[in-house]
């Protein structure tokens, strides 16, 4: 969420952010609108209380002197009535202002450049040579990953991974944790389910309210990916400035609807339902959030280097960028099936945009005011997209795979597929 002030003071500018972004800036004009009103209100609140503390001093005078205060108790009991009803329209007014404030995405960094779709997307780097020839094998036509079964025990967008699959599978979060760890990230296993309040902490309520699988019973959300429960935990708390940066790693299956995606990659593993992702989650001081970032970019790519996958950096456009993100970077491999670059990583810092809506703070070491930590979370990796690569980019002209040497401590005696 952005800062009231920083929007009523540089309104044009968030107007600007919105329409790079292909968003309408209408609620900006609509924030502003509620905020006159609501300091109109508190205005007329505080003088009429004011005024309330002025008869009721009358009235204790009275009393003192022996007189009738009948008519200022009077008065005051209906300046009482005044409050009550103001006080019933200044909260309406604060409850849709806060809604309004809660769809106003973030302000993209100034190095994002202007566009509207990933073909506008900024390439930074590449790594290995990708190999365009023809395999064997799609990773979909591997008989250890069963769709079928899986579509007909829940729906489409599901799968099995039978015998290697689950075995590789078990291997690449056990690789990523691994390394992650090695790289400072504390391994946490969270709650594979949030309520509401944590939803709405990292921006997923209410933009993306389609987007998610609500569990009936209570106020309950199955995880999109682990940066929800990763970041709310410590949603209203106030962390030491010695403390940052924090760095988690937890893997946790993800269940996302794919409302937006009808129609596209329904074969395989690139979009379902339901995925497993080992997810990077950091609390960093806002003058080292950037350089935070490109360290989580650095941690993110080891896994592919390790997994020898060529693979592509690029930084997203404006009109491409996540609504809580002010900078991303898409990590994108290589997959022969399809001859082109495909995401399984994004690395995004969003400033101090989630933090204020969960309500993150440090306390500067010098004293002073509390102020906002800056988030970050990437994807380190999407396993189910990894485990696809691994498959195609390492299959040989008969259909076998050659797994990576980094995979060796944990297929054991099984180094191939």
């Amino acid at each position: 969420m952005l800062d009231l002030k920083f929007i009523r003071e540089n309104a044009e500018l968030v107007k600007k952010s919105m329409q790079r972004r292909g968003t309408e800036d209408r609620a900006v004009d609509q924030v502003l609108t509620l905020d006159e009103k609501r300091r109109e209100l508190l205005g007329s609140v505080e003088e009429l209380k004011r005024l309330r503390n002025q008869v009721s001093q009358q009235v204790a005078s009275l009393k003192r002197q022996g007189n009738s205060a009948e008519a200022e108790i009077a008065s005051m009991q209906s300046v009482n009535e005044r409050i009550r009803n103001l006080d019933e329209q200044l909260s309406l007014v604060q409850n849709d202002m806060e809604e309004l404030l809660l769809t106003i995405p973030n302000v993209p960094h100034e190095t994002i450049p202007d566009g509207c779709t990933e073909a506008d997307n900024q390439l930074v780097k590449t790594w290995g040579e990708p190999n365009s020839q023809p395999r064997a094998k799609a990773h979909w036509d591997f008989e250890e990953l069963d769709f079928e079964s899986a579509g007909k025990i829940t729906g489409s967008r599901f799968c099995f991974y039978r015998g290697m699959a689950a075995k590789l599978e078990r291997a690449l979060i056990n690789l990523m944790l691994d390394t992650h760890g090695q790289g400072g990230y504390e391994e946490v296993i969270p709650p594979f389910m949030v309520n509401a309040d944590s939803m709405r902490g990292t921006g997923q309520l209410p933009k993306f309210a389609e987007d998610s699988f609500s569990v009936n019973y209570k106020d309950y959300y199955l995880i999109p990916t682990a940066e929800v429960p990763l970041t709310n935990y410590y949603r209203d708390c106030t962390l030491k400035e010695v403390e940052l940066p924090i760095k988690f790693v937890a893997y946790s299956p993800c269940f996302r609807s794919e409302a937006g995606a009808h129609g596209r990659d329904t074969r395989g593993l690139i979009r379902n339902h339901q995925f497993n992702k080992v997810e990077l989650v950091k609390f960093s001081h806002p003058g080292q959030s950037y350089q935070e970032l490109e360290k989580m970019l650095g941690d993110a790519e080891r896994i592919l280097q390790l997994l020898e996958l060529p693979y592509r950096v690029v930084t997203l456009c404006a009109g491409d960028l996540g609504f809580s993100a002010a900078k991303t970077y898409d990590i994108e491999v290589w997959l022969p099936s399809q001859n082109c670059y495909r995401e399984i990583s994004s690395v995004s810092n969003f400033e101090d945009f989630q933090a204020r809506r969960a309500n993150i703070r440090y306390r500067p070491e010098a004293g002073g005011k509390s102020r906002y930590v800056h988030t970050l979370n990437g994807s380190g990796l999407a396993v189910g997209r990894a485990l696809a690569a691994v498959l195609e980019n390492h299959q040989k002209d008969d259909g076998s795979v050659i797994l990576p040497a980094a995979l060796a401590r944990y297929m054991g005696a099984e180094k191939n597929f």
